[in-house]
């Protein structure tokens, strides 16, 4: 029986790190990233049946044979955020401290600049609860991106760019459909606003990332069932006023109100088709 290693390691405060560092400024952060995912491929070396008792208390035979028919884990899905914070330093910071708890696996500066922070292989702590789909757990099938900006303010084009040439990469490196490229308001509409209203969809759209609506509109049927087209394009509509205002961040954007006008009930009848 081969030896189990715990998931866990302490991480150094960020006092510790040094500028002067040969290594560079985050010499100590790269070393623990190192150890955390030394720790996870061990993990993936144990070789070994599991320990299975029935409800008598009697164990259940196992054994193990090593298939030939595997692979690694590759995501499936992108979710776009927005930092809310107010410079690249400050994301990293926040990233790279053990009680923050939360991180992603690329975050795109202002000035263009991408800093890669977690390998796409593995798990980030980006996606939080939330539901798309029939997923429930979304940090396992996808990429989070995380966008230097506080929420409040446009993208510059040269930040633009450069997640446009990102995502691209992504997309090719993994086969993500065109569907699956979502913000963090898709997935979580009653926690999460990012990346907000002023996240330019629709050129996302354009290189092939997400969907948007077409400029000649059909009239959605009379007495439309929404809630029902919310729910097929992959909201969660447990609450529908924050399903709502997720759709039209992210389709409607001119108008985030909790509301469906006659104008978001045909972007809606027409995105839901390219979903299909």
């Amino acid at each position: 029986m081969k030896k189990t290693y715990p998931l866990y390691f302490c991480l150094a405060t960020v006092a510790l790190l040094s500028a002067c560092s040969p290594k560079g400024p985050y010499a100590v952060t790269n070393k623990v990233y190192t150890h955390q995912k030394d720790s996870l491929l061990l993990l993936a070396k144990s070789e070994q049946a599991p320990l299975i008792v029935d409800s008598t208390g009697t164990q259940v035979p196992t054994d193990w044979v090593g298939t030939v028919n595997f692979g690694i884990r590759k995501p499936n899905y992108v979710i776009i955020h927005y930092t809310a914070q107010d410079s690249l330093g400050q994301t990293i910071k926040t990233f790279t401290v053990k009680h923050s708890a939360v991180s992603a696996h690329y975050v795109v500066a202002k000035s263009g600049k991408i800093v890669h922070m977690v390998n796409d292989y593995l798990r980030a702590n980006q996606a939080g609860v939330g539901k798309w789909g029939s997923i429930t757990d979304m940090n396992s099938c996808s990429i989070g991106i995380e966008i230097d900006n506080n929420g409040a303010e446009p993208y510059p084009d040269v930040q633009i760019k450069s997640l446009l040439a990102l995502l691209a990469k992504l997309k090719k490196d993994y086969g993500i459909p065109q569907a699956n490229f979502i913000g963090h308001q898709d997935w979580a509409p009653k926690r999460k606003p990012d990346p907000g209203p002023l996240f330019p969809w629709k050129v996302m759209a354009a290189h092939g990332f997400s969907f948007w609506s077409d400029e000649v509109l059909e009239l959605a049927p009379d007495n439309y069932d929404y809630i029902t087209a919310l729910r097929l394009i992959g909201y969660d509509t447990s609450t529908p006023k924050d399903a709502i205002v997720a759709f039209k961040r992210h389709f409607v954007q001119s108008d985030i109100t909790p509301t469906m006008t006659q104008l978001d009930l045909n972007i809606l009848y027409n995105i839901s088709k390219k979903y299909q």
